[in-house]
């Protein structure tokens, strides 16, 4: 989709591990790096827009786990 965005494709990174530099695990770090913060940045922002519009997920999952007990 986004494409080489590091400007390695996943098939850079299929040969022997034994024969990898120190950049090539660099390069994956870094890349680890970049999509771990994206994911992050993006959980919180949707954590807030889903706060500011009263959407409690988490309550809801609390309240049917502790009403299933007094059924």
């Amino acid at each position: 989709m986004l494409g080489d965005l590091m400007g390695f494709s996943d098939n850079d990174y299929a040969y022997n591990q034994s024969r990898a530099h120190s950049a090539d695990i660099l390069f994956l770090k870094m890349r680890a790096w970049l999509w771990g913060t994206c994911a992050a940045l993006s959980c919180f922002f949707i954590g807030n827009i889903l706060g500011v519009l009263d959407i409690n997920i988490l309550g809801w999952i609390v309240d049917t786990f502790w009403n299933s007990w007094e059924v």
